[in-house]
C-alpha cells in the first residue's frame, strides 16, 4: 500500500464510519474500483482508531463526565448513582455482544464475509430496515425519547444491533441507528448514543488487530508511516462527519442514506454481473480450490511413483477382508 492509498482509505473511513452507509464496505469497494489491493480486515480495524480519536475529541466533555461518574460508583460500591454513570454502564452492557461474537467468529468475519456479494446483500437489507424504521417513526425529527430517557432495554437492543455490524456492509452506525429508532429514540439521540457506544468496541477491535497483526502493519517504517497518515486523515474527516450528521438528523430523516445504500448495492451487483469488477474473495477462494486439487493430484502421482507406497497398497488389497 502506498502513502496516497493509505490517505485515501483514511478519508473514506472518516467519511463513512459515522454515516449509515458502512465504512467497511467502502474500504472494500473503493480499492476494487481503483484497481488497488484489498487493505484487509486488520488495516480496516486499526484505521478505525482514527475515527475513535474523532469521537473522543468531539464528545470529550461527555466522556470525562461518564468516566468520573463510573469511578465514583466503583469507589462507593454502588452502581448507577447518577445519570452519567447510568449511561456509562449502559455503554458497557451494549459493548458485550460485539466483543463476544467478534472473538467467536473472527475467521469468517476476516475472510468469507468480505465478499462483495455479502456486502451488497447487507447494504440492501439494512437500507430496507432503516426505511421501515423511518416509516414507523414518522416525519417529525423530534419524535422519540432523548438521551436522558434511554433504558436498559434500549442498551441491550442497540448493543445486539451493533454486533450485527461485524458483517461488512451493514454499517455499525447504520445498525445502531436502526436499533435506536426501533427502540423509540429520536434520530439525534440514536446517533449520539451510537457514537458514544462506538468508543469501547472500536478501541478493543483496533488494539486487538494492531497487536495481532503488528508485524504486517508495522513491519517497516514506510508501513508505519502509511498507517499513521491513514489514521490522521480518518480522525480529521471523522470529526467533521460527526458534526455534520448530528446537525443533519435534527431536521431530516435517514432516507437519503437508504436510497444511497440500495443504489450503491445495485450498481455493484450490475458491475459484478457484467464483469466490470470481480469479487476478490471469490477469485481467491477459486484459486485456493485449484491449489488444493493440484496438490492432491501431485500426492497421487507421488504414490504411483513410490515403490513402497505401491507395495503397501497391493498388500492392503490382497488381505482377505
Amino acid at each position: 500500500m502506498t502513502l496516497f492509498e493509505a490517505i485515501v482509505i483514511g478519508v473514506v473511513q472518516g467519511l463513512t464510519e459515522f454515516l449509515p452507509v458502512s465504512s467497511t464496505a467502502h474500504m472494500k469497494i473503493v480499492p476494487v474500483l481503483l484497481g488497488w489491493k484489498d487493505p484487509g480486515s486488520a488495516f480496516s480495524a486499526v484505521i478505525q482508531i482514527g475515527t475513535l480519536v474523532a469521537v473522543l475529541v468531539y464528545f470529550w466533555r461527555d466522556l470525562v463526565q461518564i468516566a468520573i461518574a463510573m469511578g465514583h460508583d466503583v469507589r462507593h460500591g454502588k452502581l448507577v448513582r447518577t445519570a452519567e454513570s447510568r449511561l456509562g454502564w449502559m455503554i458497557a452492557v451494549g459493548t458485550v455482544p460485539i466483543v463476544i461474537l467478534g472473538l467467536l467468529f473472527e475467521d469468517p468475519i476476516d475472510h468469507a464475509l468480505r465478499s462483495l456479494y455479502v456486502i451488497c446483500a447487507a447494504l440492501i437489507l439494512v437500507g430496507m430496515l432503516l426505511a421501515l424504521a423511518e416509516w414507523w417513526l414518522g416525519t417529525d425529527c423530534r419524535t422519540g425519547r432523548d438521551l436522558r430517557q434511554i433504558t436498559w432495554r434500549d442498551a441491550v437492543i442497540v448493543g445486539l444491533a451493533q454486533a450485527a455490524a461485524l458483517v461488512p456492509g451493514t454499517s455499525r452506525s447504520g445498525v445502531t441507528l436502526l436499533g435506536g429508532l426501533a427502540s423509540g429514540l429520536n434520530r439525534e439521540t440514536a446517533a449520539r448514543y451510537s457514537f458514544l457506544l462506538s468508543v469501547p468496541a472500536v478501541f478493543a477491535a483496533g488494539a486487538y488487530k494492531l497487536f495481532k497483526q503488528r508485524d504486517a502493519l508495522l513491519g517497516s517504517s514506510s508501513q508505519a508511516i502509511n498507517l499513521l497518515a491513514g489514521l490522521i486523515a480518518a480522525a480529521i474527516v471523522g470529526y467533521l462527519s460527526i458534526d455534520w450528521l448530528l446537525r443533519y438528523l435534527r431536521k431530516r430523516t435517514t432516507l437519503v442514506f437508504v436510497v444511497y445504500r440500495i443504489a450503491l448495492a445495485s450498481l455493484l451487483l450490475a458491475m459484478l454481473r457484467s464483469g466490470t469488477i470481480t469479487d476478490n474473495f471469490s477469485t481467491a477462494r477459486h484459486s485456493e480450490r485449484i491449489g488444493k486439487n493440484t496438490a492432491n493430484r501431485h500426492s497421487c502421482a507421488g504414490l504411483e511413483e513410490n515403490p513402497l507406497a505401491q507395495g503397501l497398497i497391493r498388500a492392503i488389497v490382497q488381505v482377505p477382508w
